[in-house]
């Protein structure tokens, strides 16, 4: 028999307590969860309470030294609890149809530590730091332990979807996408490595419970796609747990395809290890959907850990104001500010028991079963979320798919980080996390397996803050010499195929080029520019750069002549041709029997086919004509989103109004 997952269906209340009595440590909870599962035809409801989490009351301005006095305790009190599992990896799997108990007693297995490669010099006056490259290794090789204050994690979901980054629409062009991440999972050689990895215990970091609970999903799941998910996201985590210090917080933001499997996840790598789960927050959004055997599925899930039970977070950051009718309940005003006044005490026969709204006549008569409660400046956020969608029309709308709201992180950063703190995104995407932490005044460390992502993030910054935010940021990953660029051409994963051809094509055009996705026939074309022209009646018109990258050791001049060909069917008027090596002599007087094309934009004269090498690229060499922006520009709020469809730094606003096209959420 089959049961299918229909719904997570969340019911959020109101009560009394987020007015007075709120949490400080973390968002109210005033939730229930309901879960709808199918068999065949019929349905069953089944619903459970939330756990009430437990609340550690503990100032805002606790010290690092009390904490770190907090961690020694617990790390001699695990010691001392610790016993070392006896057998192989047979002996720690659960049955199929067995039961797994998460204790509070961390039990680690015994493993040999693996050296670690000597982690590179840190660069004086460069506190951010921006990765390019799978996120477990960049973890493992350069992120030091408890050096994070905060992490905020946005990986794929498990969708089964791929995801294109939505460009604009210039001129008549069609609508331009390329892919941004896949997340599309398969249990191959990277996901049985990854699972043998937290069996055998790689350097020690694995609970027992982690163990135990990875090896039975293999026996309920089987090696399917879903647990080469739960695989990656676990080594992942394990990672983020090692380099939180003692005061860290951690979110991880998932939606109900997965988050159920998460949870245990979490539970295993964090509670097992002294760990607090604080809150499981709800992220909801309003995007139209018509379903008619289901409830619309639009929210979010975002799980919040805290590496030991002390940890900061600022309530007062992050205050809702109050509702007009709540305001109105404060309607006497004293030195101290406004007030109600409330009945207090446990006697059910008390005429003002847990009374609202009571007269200044009650106070007068009953003054010892009452009190004024004041009004503050907001209350705290409760752990449902309302916060819009990046809408079609949003000034920080990228065309980047997943991109989340600033406001969503400036919520997070607010309450659980201070100035200074070190926030870190493993899944940076676009970069609304760092955008937000740029903005905040903390430092930030990102990471992205795309190069799309990473000249994305810096461009972002670029524009939003200012070419000084870029002098702030130790760049890794990035090609630097000839070496790295060769080892980046002939990467073998399938995750960062064409990563080559990317890093040329928008390092060279400055990020205003269209990367041409399709894995094999893509008719020699790895990027499309545009250049602005004018027609007869001067209107701005935009023309076809194409760009072919080729990283064979032996290049010939019949690639010229193909590119050539490519330009004539494509009716562009420049091409370029990027190798990763030296050309030969042939190959550049191909090229130069091409001519040249003169714009009549800017009255000068450009060669219609020109060869660049990638050490050309390393040395500085950029594209030097004008082209319109691809991608969309992200603004701040407050800001407006004058014409998106602009020529580069050096050149003016193009008068064309093109709208600008993005995808839906």
């Amino acid at each position: 028999m089959n049961n299918f997952g229909v719904n997570l269906v969340f019911w959020c209340f109101c009560g009394k307590k987020s007015i007075c009595h709120q949490s400080t440590k973390a968002q109210n909870p005033t939730k229930k969860i309901i879960c709808i599962m199918s068999i065949k035809n019929k349905f069953t409801f089944t619903s459970m309470p939330a756990k009430k989490n437990k609340i550690i009351s503990i100032s805002p301005s606790a010290s690092r030294e009390q904490a770190s006095k907090r961690a020694s305790e617990q790390a001699s009190k695990r010691a001392s609890n610790i016993k070392d599992i006896q057998g192989n990896n047979k002996s720690r799997t659960l049955k199929s149809v067995g039961t797994f108990v998460l204790t509070k007693t961390s039990v680690k297995v015994k493993a040999e530590k693996k050296p670690k490669e000597d982690l590179p010099a840190v660069k004086a006056g460069k506190p951010n730091k921006l990765y390019y490259g799978d996120n477990l290794e960049v973890l493992r090789k350069y992120i030091k332990d408890e050096t994070v204050d905060l992490c905020y994690i946005d990986p794929p979901f498990n969708s089964k979807r791929n995801y294109n980054q939505i460009y604009n629409r210039i001129g008549k062009e069609d609508k331009a996408q390329a892919q941004a991440f896949i997340d599309t999972w398969t249990w191959d050689e990277m996901a049985d490595k990854g699972y043998e990895e937290i069996m055998e215990n790689y350097n020690g970091l694995f609970t027992a419970q982690t163990i135990s609970l990875i090896s039975g999903l293999k026996n309920v799941l089987g090696q399917d796609s879903l647990l080469a998910y739960l695989v990656s996201m676990t080594l992942r985590v394990v990672e983020i747990h090692r380099v939180l210090k003692s005061t860290g917080s951690f979110y991880f933001h998932c939606d109900p395809t997965a988050s159920h499997y998460l949870k245990l996840v979490l539970d295993a790598i964090f509670c097992a290890n002294e760990g607090q789960f604080q809150n499981e927050i709800i992220w909801c959004y309003k995007e139209r959907e018509l379903s008619k055997d289901r409830w619309n599925r639009k929210h979010d899930v975002i799980f919040f850990y805290s590496k030991t039970d002390i940890h900061t977070f600022n309530s007062n950051e992050v205050l809702e104001t109050y509702s007009e009718v709540t305001r109105k309940k404060f309607k006497y005003k004293d030195t101290n500010g406004y007030y109600m006044i409330r009945g207090k005490g446990t006697d059910t026969s008390s005429p003002v028991y847990k009374a609202d709204g009571l007269s200044p006549e009650h106070e007068k008569k009953y003054p010892e079963l009452t009190y004024r409660q004041y009004m503050k400046e907001g209350v705290l956020p409760r752990d449902w979320w309302e916060i819009g969608i990046i809408n079609k029309a949003a000034n920080e709308r990228l065309g980047y798919p997943t991109q989340k709201p600033e406001a969503l992180l400036e919520r997070i950063i607010k309450a659980s980080s201070n100035e200074g703190d070190v926030v870190l995104d493993a899944f940076c995407g676009c970069g609304t996390t760092i955008a937000v932490a740029e903005k905040l005044h903390r430092k930030w460390i990102g990471m992205d397996i795309t190069y799309q992502s990473i000249s994305l993030i810096l461009k972002r910054l670029e524009e939003n803050i200012g070419k000084s935010a870029l002098h702030n940021i130790e760049l890794n990953g990035v090609p630097q010499d000839m070496k790295s660029a060769i080892a980046l051409a002939n990467k073998k994963d399938d995750r960062t195929r064409k990563e080559f051809e990317k890093w040329c094509v928008l390092t060279y055009s400055n990020n205003r080029a269209i990367i041409n996705e399709q894995k094999g026939g893509d008719k020699g074309i790895d990027g499309i520019g545009f250049l602005p022209e004018r027609d007869k009646k001067s209107d701005v018109q935009a023309r076809k750069i194409i760009f072919s990258v080729k990283s064979d050791k032996t290049v010939h001049p019949s690639y010229i002549r193909d590119l050539k060909g490519v330009m004539e069917r494509e009716e562009a008027v420049m091409g370029i041709f990027i190798s990763l090596y030296d050309v030969t002599k042939g190959m550049k007087e191909e090229a130069t029997k091409a001519g040249r094309y003169k714009s009549n934009y800017t009255n000068l004269e450009y060669p219609k086919l020109r060869i660049v090498t990638a050490q050309e690229i390393l040395d500085g060499a950029r594209l030097d004509t004008p082209v319109f922006e691809v991608v969309k520009k992200a603004e701040h709020k407050g800001k407006e989103n004058k014409d998106q469809l602009t020529l580069g730094d050096s050149f003016e606003n193009a008068t064309d109004n093109d709208e600008q096209q993005a995808i839906n959420f």
